[in-house]
């Protein structure tokens, strides 16, 4: 019985040792579960990185002619003969077309026909003269040996003088008329129109059968257009219009060509509001312009065209993109979080250059392949806070911790 007792105990007792054991393993983890790093939240970031940046003004458009001539009328009359087409390349007084003058040409034929006269009159009148002053010559031989009347001698004079006089009037007569004449010619050069410049017929409003005045030069008769050379008319914004100076790069491309951009450089800055902006509370767009090679022609008049207009530029720089930026700082600089290894973060200040909507140039602070954090840092990358206790003073961290 006393056997059959201890043997009992025995049993109890290492039933208990076992359970014991047991709890006391459930309660302490493994060491590889200790060493497994609690999971990191997702994170968002944006990476430093070499490239080209630009800082630019966009601007819609439209091409204009650069350099064009019209001409007119000089005299009135009718249209003759129109001897070009619209799109007729011409050369520098290349006839254009013919105009018949009213009046003129009957004008003229008058005039030559008078000068043909005088010319007969001035001709007969030299032969008296000549004929004159010699029966001149002679009575005056004969008065010097007393072989003539005085009224002989008087009247021989007399006939010299007028003579002489009567040459003198018509020449006069004869220089008047030839200035007529070479204002005829010149009328009658002005009923051939001619080219001013050259380049290219853009514009014809003439007819055959068309009456022009010279007094109404209101209406151009031709358009004459150098089309080498195109200008682009950009309207840009008030707010933008301030940090464009001539000089500064521009660029542009226009829906016939896609794929294809024509550059140039900033001439003028129009200081007037284009019409119908800036009036009643409307935004303010003025015109910016800029001329551009067009050697091919392909450019025309009317075109529409998207503008650039280059502010700042920097080429092989360090670019960070804007998501990872804020507001900067009273010195300018910009606070980032830069992601070091993974799990953890330090604060940087960073100074910026060229800067545009999407990415900005870095000129001190980050080096290429910085991983900046986009947004504040995650609770479980922020440095924890040391403990404090009642009394306000730090708690001092467990022995063997």
């Amino acid at each position: 019985m006393r056997l059959r007792g201890v043997a009992a105990a025995l049993l109890a007792l290492s039933a208990a040792l076992g359970a014991n054991h047991a709890s006391v393993q459930a309660a302490t983890p493994s060491p590889a579960a200790a060493a497994t790093p609690a999971a990191l939240p997702k994170l968002d970031t944006v990476t430093a990185h070499q490239g080209d940046i630009q800082d630019t003004v966009d601007a819609a458009g439209k091409l204009q002619l650069h350099k064009w001539a019209d001409t007119y009328a000089d005299i009135g009359g009718q249209v003759k003969e129109v001897l070009v087409a619209i799109g007729d390349t011409v050369e520098a007084d290349q006839p254009l077309l013919k105009i018949a003058p009213a009046l003129q040409a009957t004008k003229a034929e008058s005039n030559r026909a008078q000068m043909a006269r005088l010319q007969a009159d001035l001709a007969d009148q030299h032969a008296q003269l000549e004929f004159a002053q010699l029966q001149f010559k002679r009575q005056t031989q004969l008065k010097a040996q007393n072989a003539t009347r005085e009224e002989a001698f008087e009247s021989a004079r007399m006939g010299a003088s007028s003579a002489s006089a009567r040459v003198d009037a018509i020449t006069a007569q004869i220089n008047e008329l030839e200035a007529t004449l070479r204002i005829d010619e010149e009328a009658r050069q002005k009923t051939l129109v001619k080219a001013p410049i050259a380049g290219t017929v853009v514009a014809l409003a003439a007819r055959p059968g068309q009456l022009v005045s010279a007094a109404q030069p209101a209406v151009a008769l031709l358009r004459i257009a150098d089309l080498s050379d195109m200008t682009v008319a950009a309207r840009v914004a008030e707010d933008d219009v301030t940090r464009l100076r001539p000089g500064m790069a521009a660029r542009f491309t226009t829906p016939g060509y896609p794929g294809k951009h024509w550059t140039g450089k900033l001439r003028q800055v129009v200081p007037i509001p284009a019409d119908g902006t800036g009036e009643q509370g409307k935004q303010a767009f003025y015109i910016v312009l800029f001329e551009v090679k067009n050697r091919d022609h392909a450019l025309m008049s009317g075109m529409s065209v998207q503008v650039q207009f280059v502010v700042a530029q920097a080429r092989d720089a360090l670019l960070l993109p804007a998501q990872g930026l804020g507001a900067p700082d009273k010195d300018g600089l910009y606070d980032v979080n830069v992601l070091d290894d993974g799990r953890h973060v330090s604060a940087r200040k960073v100074k910026l250059g060229v800067r545009n909507a999407q990415q900005a140039q870095v000129l001190s602070g980050l080096s290429a392949g910085d991983r900046v954090l986009v947004g504040p840092v995650p609770a479980a990358l922020a440095a924890p806070a040391p403990a404090v206790s009642d009394a306000g003073t730090r708690s001092p961290a467990p022995a063997g911790s």
